[in-house]
């Protein structure tokens, strides 16, 4: 792997951007490639084999064009495919989301912890491990966040029906006790304003995407990999969706302004979309 690489990250479609903007924030000096998987976006109802095959997919993709680390900035895809990455590609660091299970465990003060998440992370191995490890002495209260994600994608953080669909999912949380709740998904950090809000000023509300960006940089130390340029790093954009939609969502969600690449999947193959027939 060469340290002047480019860090790749991708989510089913924009969540992922609230990892990656943690990541320009602690490593401002490493370039990225993020990549949206808009063209199957939300990954939260599909099939753990499907999840699976697109996050090889996209790794490879990622791989083929330089990466020398690769973030799997999807609670879903992570719960579905960060183990399977790691044995297929072990010379690749490959940092996945895991549910901050352990830190909401160390952090309440009523033993109950909401979490929010796609059904595809909650029937996955490694929310199960992590739950195994560090809930036994906390009750949890898994929220399966329907549609949520679907939100967010469509830029709507804070109207009317995102404002009733939180309530929906969080009033089952809190009627429990709940005083700190994890955001298993990264698209809901987007919406933390308004969860917050309805959650009140007694219920802390966990991000993990700092501490994911902090550990990777911590892996890209150990490995030898960190850049040692001083200049800013530069980062692209890939979508297999509508390139316009997602630079819009970018400028809206990170202030970033940028043109995009668009790429179309072809069987198990990422291909540029201006090749497509």
């Amino acid at each position: 792997m060469n340290p002047d690489g480019p860090i790749g990250v991708f989510d089913s479609g924009v969540g992922g951007l609230s990892v990656w903007r943690e990541i320009v924030s602690a490593l401002p000096n490493e370039d990225t490639i993020y990549f949206a998987d808009q063209q199957h976006v939300p990954y939260g109802p599909r099939s753990e084999l499907e999840i699976r095959a697109f996050s090889d997919g996209i790794t490879r993709f990622l791989l083929e064009r330089g990466c020398k680390a690769v973030v799997v900035a999807c609670n879903t895809a992570s719960a579905a495919a960060l183990k399977y990455l790691r044995d297929t590609l072990p010379h690749v660091p490959t940092i996945g989301m895991e549910p901050a299970v352990k830190p909401a465990a160390a952090m309440t003060k009523t033993g109950v912890v909401g979490i929010m998440a796609t059904p595809a992370t909650f029937q996955g191995r490694l929310f199960k491990a992590t739950a195994g490890r560090h809930a036994s002495n906390i009750r949890l209260i898994n929220q399966v966040c329907d549609g949520l994600a679907d939100h967010v994608e469509a830029g709507d953080l804070d109207g009317a029906a995102t404002e009733r669909l939180l309530r929906r999912f969080l009033d089952p949380i809190l009627e429990a006790g709940a005083d700190t709740i994890v955001l298993a998904c990264t698209h809901y950090p987007f919406v933390i304003e308004p969860i917050r809000r309805i959650a009140g000023p007694g219920v802390a509300v966990i991000d993990p995407a700092p501490a994911i960006a902090r550990h990777l940089g911590t892996v890209l130390t150990q490995h030898g990999l960190r850049r040692m340029a001083t200049r800013p790093g530069q980062h692209a954009f890939i979508t297999s969706g509508d390139p316009q939609r997602f630079e819009s969502a970018l400028l809206r969600l990170t202030g970033v302004r940028s043109v995009s690449e668009g790429v179309r999947w072809q069987a198990d193959t990422l291909t540029p979309a201006s090749t497509v027939g």
